[in-house]
């Protein structure tokens, strides 16, 4: 029910927000549509006061629709049976052209909030720093034509450490902590300020909106051969790559987790590459970077995962898509995940910053030889590199952990080529995956996917503790 008190004591506005509804979306507010939306893992929201009753009770209905098609990101496809003889009128199959189960729904909090008529819709911050001192640049987006913008930054204590005026400034510190990844600061790590605004009327002085963002003073840069964060070397330890809830992305910033931020992009096919899955992908990035912006824990944006990049009409497509995300944030890299391609004919590379490469050595091919596994490991990525000249993080590798597999010992093997590459070219190892997941029906994945290194229910398999005394090893060198 929304309150009488609301109208009668100030003039608000009414939005719904939907944290992530998975795939097309309609939003009726009593019975009047007021969005639609596609595309999954991404908020969406819209402005509704007007469709509200006061003081009454309202409802908001909300219709998800999971099919997949050529154009959606993930791509699928819809096959039909005629045959009335062997199948129900209508019957239809959704083929999925990813290994994950295509879930359906609301997956993420649905918010009703309330806003003054004039507020701050958003900020962009961008940080910089020298011996001296720190440059925070932001620019305001406001909904009022006349009010005025007092901006503060406040350290983690909450003390006031700089001001400016206007939307948009340059504020400089000269005395700041960085925000550091957990693994490269042995004293303060992942350091959050945060940008106060207060939007204060111009004629009356009072304050009508205040709007909080944190952030951190980090850079990110990458050589042929380094890819550094704040001018340091670091090198990449985790796992997944998933399109991450905003709850998680917070614990990200707050405890200094590097997150590479991926769009659903997964799956891509050569029938994938038109001109309407072109603008929706665009469109999914700037969706992307609008909500991730502003964290420090988002060095890298990825376009994609496993896209056909050898198809001669990927390299057109994946420049566009790179361009766009490139002219949405300037501030971070940009790539995107190899999969099925060779470095003699890959197409998208040259267009990125950093190469990432999934691989599964002794598994899909030479299974069970782990013999084989540093010397393959070793010439495919040497090819990449001397090829492309750019860094390289093995974005993806491990085996089914079952009783019964030598997954230990394959892990090992990886590991022992990694400590010579790393002293080279290679940047960051990520296994896969984290925990076993759902995957489509079929003979090749009863139950799922079987590659984590803890169970669904988080049960750590013994790959966990190989994993984290490695991981837990190569932290305390940074």
């Amino acid at each position: 029910m929304v309150p009488k008190s609301l109208v009668t004591v100030i003039c608000c506005l009414y939005s719904a927000c939907l944290g992530d509804a998975h795939y097309n979306t309609i939003v009726w507010v009593n019975t009047v549509e007021v969005m639609r939306h596609s595309g999954g893992h991404l908020p969406f929201e819209a402005e509704v006061s007007k469709y509200f009753l006061h003081g009454a009770t309202n409802r908001l209905t909300v219709a998800v629709n999971n099919t997949l098609t050529p154009t959606t990101l993930p791509p699928g496809t819809i096959t039909y049976q005629n045959d009335t003889s062997r199948y129900p009128e209508g019957y239809f199959t959704q083929n999925i052209q990813m290994d994950f189960f295509n879930y359906a729904g609301i997956h993420r909090p649905v918010l009703l909030y309330t806003t003054p008529s004039q507020y701050i819709s958003d900020v962009t911050i961008v940080t910089r720093f020298n011996e001296t001192a720190a440059y925070i640049q932001y620019n305001v987006e406001a909904q009022s034509t006349s009010a005025v913008v007092v901006t503060r930054v406040l350290n983690a204590d909450g003390k006031a450490v700089g001001f400016e005026k206007g939307l948009s400034g340059v504020i400089v510190l000269t005395s700041y902590s960085l925000w550091w990844p957990y693994t490269m600061s042995n004293t303060t790590y992942a350091y959050l300020y945060t940008l106060e605004l207060t939007l204060i009327s111009s004629s009356e002085g009072s304050v009508i909106d205040i709007y909080r963002q944190p952030f951190g003073i980090r850079t990110v840069n990458v050589t042929n051969k380094q890819l550094l964060i704040n001018n340091k070397p670091f090198y990449c330890l985790g796992t997944s790559h998933y399109p991450y809830a905003e709850e998680i992305m917070d614990e990200a910033d707050r405890f200094g987790f590097v997150v590479i931020d991926e769009c659903p992009g997964v799956g891509i096919k050569s029938n994938n590459l038109g001109n309407v899955s072109l603008e929706h992908h665009k469109s999914v990035m700037r969706e992307l970077v609008a909500r991730d912006k502003n964290r420090p824990s988002v060095v890298m944006w990825s376009v994609a995962n496993e896209p056909v990049s050898a198809d001669t009409n990927a390299g057109p497509y994946f420049k566009e898509v790179i361009s766009t995300t490139r002219q949405a944030d300037s501030t971070r890299l940009v790539t995107f995940v190899i999969g099925p391609s060779d470095y003699w004919k890959d197409q998208v590379v040259p267009y990125v910053d950093i190469i990432c490469v999934n691989h599964y050595y002794a598994w899909y091919s030479d299974m069970g030889h782990i013999e084989v596994i540093g010397l393959q490991i070793k010439q495919d990525l040497d090819m990449w590199h001397k090829t492309f000249n750019k860094s390289i993080i093995l974005s993806e590798y491990g085996a089914d952990t079952i009783s019964g597999f030598h997954s230990v010992d394959y892990l090992k093997a990886h590991h022992t080529v990694f400590d010579v590459l790393r002293n080279d070219y290679l940047v960051g190892e990520m296994v896969w995956n984290f925990a076993d997941f759902m995957t489509v029906q079929g003979v090749n994945r009863p139950y799922g996917n079987h590659k984590g290194i803890f169970t669904r229910q988080r049960q750590p398999k013994p790959a966990a503790f190989t994993i984290r005394n490695r991981y837990v090893s190569l932290g305390t060198q940074h």
